[in-house]
């Protein structure tokens, strides 16, 4: 068994969605080549055209939690700081994958699930 991956979700609020594009791509350059980090990508709410989320996947928790150490962490994610959604009890939410399935196929079960 390998590692359980983790994603990170954040939200954010804004009435101009390009600014926060602008940002999330800023934050994506300063964040290339870090540790651990398999990718992340920008959601735009279909309901709220305020809401956006991003959502970035891990390797798995270590590799997460050695980076939000990290000395290179907030100004890494400075560009899209001012458009967290500070409207909800907590701007984010991180989840540890239990199980998933690659087209039609069940992938190995990971470690810890």
């Amino acid at each position: 068994m390998t590692a359980a991956p983790v994603e990170v979700v954040l939200h954010h609020l804004s009435d101009d969605t390009e600014q926060v594009v602008r940002a999330y791509h800023e934050a994506s350059r300063r964040m290339a080549g870090t540790p651990g980090l398999l990718g992340n990508r920008l959601l735009h709410a279909l309901a709220d055209p305020r809401a956006l989320v991003v959502v970035s996947r891990w390797s798995d928790w270590e590799a997460f939690e050695a980076w939000e150490r990290g000395a290179a962490h907030k100004d890494q994610t400075a560009p899209l700081r001012p458009f967290r959604d500070l409207e909800r009890d907590r701007p984010f939410e991180i989840y540890r994958e239990l199980a998933r399935y690659e087209g039609s196929h069940p992938v190995p079960a990971v470690e810890g699930a």
